[in-house]
């Protein structure tokens, strides 16, 4: 099986903890998506922290 690891998504704005994912431990780069930020009340850039 392949070995998945759960990483935390943050608000580059407020810096506020909103998306959790699990991501392969292969896999490269860090992860950046546009999502929900419910203390911003809009769409911000989120990324991904330890």
């Amino acid at each position: 099986m392949a070995e998945r690891v759960i990483i935390t998504m943050a608000c580059t704005v407020c810096k506020n903890r909103n998306y959790y994912f699990d991501k392969g431990k292969k896999q490269e780069g860090k992860l950046e998506l546009n999502k929900f930020c419910k203390n911003c009340g809009k769409r911000t850039l989120h990324k991904e922290t330890k």
